[in-house]
């Protein structure tokens, strides 16, 4: 007579053991309806899985993210039922989740066409029609090998192949397709409604490139329609938003194949990114940080000392002078602490911080390459705070009220927050993390800010705070983060004088708040869609003249902005004035200043923003105050929603 505890801490009672699914009926017939699977004790099973004894359970529905993973696993199974019985030749190998979707390789004698994608797509839509029961059952290693050899599954018989063999292997059955899988699944074809194929790529078989290369079809599934429409939609912006076509329509920069993943900075992205380095250095400044400079090649010893040349291996670029090895510094870290250590410390120096906008060099994957987002050579707005223990909690604290405060002047004030404690293999004993682990906690939590907890995501040196933007379109970036670092002091001799006259380490605090500049202006890029405030806009106004006549005029205008700091470009071609305005439109500048017979006789100016709306007539002095107005306020109103 098991006893059923369901999350509101009710209770059933039941005669026998029974299903999840029961369980859901004797709730209510449209919980049932909505029943994917369920949480016994914490583990997720299938719906259809007994439940024998006391338990606590979760009913999972597309309503719980666990269950739209389970709705993207068996989406991807859809897939594959569908390939095979369009190309029955077709193999099958893996099939995962990923985020927003799921894919699934297949070994195929020719490549996939758009056209097999549709049909594909179909044929999973006319199964999810016929509503087919998906059910779960066992079987040993060697018996699951050579049930997929005779199906000719060469591919699925080699992955279970090197599964230990007194393990019993869950095979999931849908109509007449098979497949292995630790599940859970949906219980019928019929839950998989919202889907959508994406494209097709090539795979090397178990990601290796000595292997052959398979087909990877990829596709996205959601719990109902209106979130599957939700995200094809937010997949539009994204590509509007593309900054890569972006920084090229406005020119701002662009890579090139002789330097992958270094970025040439045109002049205008040049005065983006200068603006953007500014302001943090300023920000900087009235916040207590030392700005330094450490050399881009160091030996080295330096990296074997700090880890990182175990860590980074072959993502270290290297080079070589006079029997020397160097590595091209991949962070900043170890040559802050050459900063730090130059000189005696006494406890009451401490706090020292130093920040450094550091170029770092990493060797990534070429496939991995994506614009601003993903380089080789980035700068960090990075510095590291060395202070004592008892420092922790308070320098914690004050770093994420500058951090906010950046992240509002730049127009993001949705910020998601997970503190990540120790992992497995780690450095330092358990009551150090303890307290470091409690500072920042406590910092979180006097400030009353909602956080998630990652248990074991710590580095192995110490527990960290990351902060992840939500832009205007739903997208999460990690940018910021604090991290607390009990190890590499030490490793690199960084000592202080305490009150007790004894040597001890620093705490090191590695901190970041925009993280790569590169990838922090390819957000604001499609954050804004190209339109950036005032504060931030490349080019700030372009002035405009009618007629020839008024082109010194115009002049003067120019050079009096220019005189006040503004950015500002004058365009005095013999072209009319209305394809000149729309040009200057189409570069996204904040605003048009025309200059006509009106505007020469008043010693005024025609305002025009770049939303096409006429501002009307302004003094000089009217126009530069109304500019560092909006400019003081930091005004980011025009993101695009």
């Amino acid at each position: 007579m098991p006893v059923i505890t369901l999350p509101d801490g009710s209770q059933r009672q039941f005669d026998q053991a029974l299903s999840v699914m029961d369980v859901a009926k004797s709730i209510g017939s449209g919980l049932a309806k909505a029943t994917l699977a369920g949480k016994v004790d914490g583990k997720l099973v299938d719906a259809g899985a007994l439940i024998e004894s006391d338990a606590s359970l979760q009913i999972i529905t597309a309503k719980d993210e666990e269950g739209v993973e389970i709705i993207r696993h068996s989406t991807a199974h859809l897939l594959a039922q569908a390939v095979k019985q369009l190309f029955p030749a077709a193999q099958v190998t893996i099939g995962p989740v990923i985020e927003n979707g799921f894919y699934y390789d297949f070994a195929y004698e020719r490549s996939f066409t758009p056209d097999d994608l549709t049909a594909i797509e179909n044929k999973m839509l006319e199964l999810s029609a016929q509503d087919a029961e998906i059910t779960r059952s066992l079987m040993s290693r060697d018996e699951a090998v050579q049930f997929f050899t005779d199906l000719g599954e060469k591919y699925k018989a080699e992955i279970i192949g090197s599964i230990p063999t007194n393990e019993d292997l869950s095979l999931y059955r849908q109509g007449e397709f098979t497949d292995l899988c630790r599940g859970p699944h949906v219980p019928s074809t019929g839950k998989l409604r919202a889907f959508k194929l994406m494209k097709i790529a090539g795979a090397y078989w178990r990601g290796d490139s000595k292997n052959e290369m398979l087909q990877r079809i990829y596709g996205t599934a959601w719990g109902d329609a209106k979130e599957l429409a939700a995200y094809l939609h937010r997949l539009e912006e994204a590509e509007k938003r593309d900054h890569r076509k972006i920084g090229k329509a406005l020119d701002l920069f662009h890579t090139q194949e002789e330097a992958p993943g270094m970025v040439f900075w045109h002049e205008k992205g040049w005065n983006i990114y200068q603006q953007v380095e500014q302001y943090i250095r300023q920000k900087l400044r009235v916040n207590g940080y030392s700005e330094i400079k450490t050399p881009q090649i160091v030996d080295r010893s330096l990296w074997e000392k700090s880890g990182h040349w175990d860590k980074f291996g072959d993502m270290i670029f290297t080079t070589h002078s006079e029997n020397r090895d160097y590595a091209i510094k991949p962070m900043n870290c170890p040559c802050h602490i050459q900063i730090y250590n130059q000189g005696i410390k006494s406890y009451r120096d401490l706090p020292v911080r130093l920040a450094e906008f550091g170029s770092c060099h990493r060797n990534e994957p070429s496939g991995t390459l994506h614009g601003l987002m993903r380089v080789r050579n980035f700068v960090q707005d990075d510095a590291h705070i060395f202070c004592t223990e008892d420092q922790i909690q308070e320098e914690v604290a004050t770093f994420i009220d500058l951090l906010f405060e950046v992240y509002k002047d730049f127009g993001f004030e949705d910020v998601l927050i997970k503190l990540s404690t120790r992992p497995v293999n780690r450095v330092g004993d358990d009551a150090v993390w303890d307290k470091a682990e409690s500072a920042l906690e406590l910092a979180l939590n006097t400030k009353g800010l909602a956080w998630q907890l990652q248990p074991g995501e710590g580095a192995f040196y110490g527990p960290k705070i990351e902060f992840s933007l939500k832009d205007c379109i739903g997208r999460v970036w990690q940018c910021g983060t604090i991290q607390v670092d009990f190890s590499m002091p030490d490793r690199l001799g960084a000592t202080y004088i305490g009150e007790d006259s004894a040597r001890h380490v620093p705490v090191m605090l590695h901190r970041a708040i925009l993280g790569s500049l590169e990838r922090f202006i390819g957000i604001l890029i499609e954050q804004h869609a190209g339109i950036f405030p005032l504060w931030l806009a490349p080019i700030q106004l372009v002035v405009l003249n009618i007629t020839d006549r008024h082109a010194d005029y115009a002049r003067q205008i120019c050079l009096e902005l220019e005189k006040q700091g503004f950015r500002v470009k004058i365009d005095l071609r013999n072209e009319k004035i209305g394809f000149k305005i729309r040009e200057h439109s189409m570069q996204r500048v904040p605003y048009l200043i025309i200059i006509g017979d009106k505007e020469l006789e008043n010693h005024a100016v025609t305002l025009r923003s770049q939303q096409g709306e006429d501002l009307g007539s302004l003094s000089v002095i009217e126009l530069i105050e109304r500019l560092k107005t909006e400019i003081a306020d930091r005004n980011n109103n025009n993101v695009e929603d």
